[in-house]
């Protein structure tokens, strides 16, 4: 039996014990998809992301995996990945990290907000779900938009958002992943948004920054603002800042270490 280094990292948050946590392997060598799967289930974080070295010095593959399934696309992860391998000298703070995923080449630098990651714009076109037409669990809805995998449901205001109660039995029923709710942000934020991925194993994700990558093109088209202070309204909560450039999307936030350990595998 082996041990494993490992890092739980707090997310879109500049303390512990709120924003999202993500586990984080940085890879001395290799391990298989499977093990890498058995030990998201162990985390039972909503990600827990595996980091890996390539021929290329500035290149790293990255993978993110939930306690059920391997994902496309993760922003939390991404953000603690990245904080976890400045901290640990994996890269200098000056250098650009260049992700390998399955989104394509996920750049990341650090900001004064921390990391500033540049993501894919998620496109949203503007329809109805064929089952919540006018209601969402009780909440009237403003606009509905579909993305890939996901439904964006905006409604009144922010406190219907935050006092939103979902049925994760009919999310799940109705989606192939999950749900972002939505709506105006009050004092500093231009938007505030919940996630619910049941078929993704996430009940109510803290902090998703995949959702925001769809949430600034549904937002973009409403307003025409190119960037966005957004709040994730989860029991947690976390802070983003936003930028539209073209078909990217700038994410800027923080990360905090709280957890740092070995794995025996």
């Amino acid at each position: 039996m082996g041990q494993l280094a490992i890092a739980i990292l707090d997310a879109f948050s500049d303390k512990p014990f709120s924003g999202n946590p993500a586990g984080v392997c940085l890879l001395e060598n290799s391990i298989s998809q499977e093990l890498m799967q058995q030990i998201a289930m162990e985390m039972n974080l909503s990600e827990t992301a595996f980091v890996e070295r390539t021929a290329d010095p500035s290149v790293f593959s990255l993978r993110w995996f939930t306690p059920s399934v391997e994902v496309n696309l993760c922003g939390h992860a991404t953000l603690a990945s990245a904080t976890w391998m400045f901290h640990e000298g994996w890269v200098k703070s000056e250098d650009t990290i260049h992700f390998q995923t399955r989104s394509g080449i996920l750049s990341v630098t650090k900001s004064e907000e921390g990391v500033c990651m540049d993501f894919p714009l998620i496109p949203t076109t503007m329809e109805k779900h064929p089952d919540y037409e006018h209601t969402l669990f009780g909440a009237s809805i403003v606009q509905a938009a579909r993305l890939r995998g996901n439904w964006i449901f905006e409604l009144n205001d922010e406190a219907a958002v935050r006092n939103l109660v979902p049925d994760f039995a009919r999310i799940a029923a109705t989606s192939e992943e999950g749900f972002i709710v939505t709506a105006v942000g009050s004092n500093e934020y231009d938007l505030v948004s919940r996630y619910f991925g049941p078929n993704l194993g996430i009940q109510e994700d803290p902090v998703t920054g995949f959702a925001h990558c769809a949430l600034v093109d549904y937002w973009h088209k409403k307003t025409g603002k190119m960037s966005f202070n957004a709040f994730q309204a989860s029991k947690r909560g976390g802070t983003l800042y936003l930028e539209k450039n073209g078909d990217r999307v700038n994410i800027h936030g923080k990360a905090v270490v709280v957890v740092r350990g070995n794995l025996s595998v």
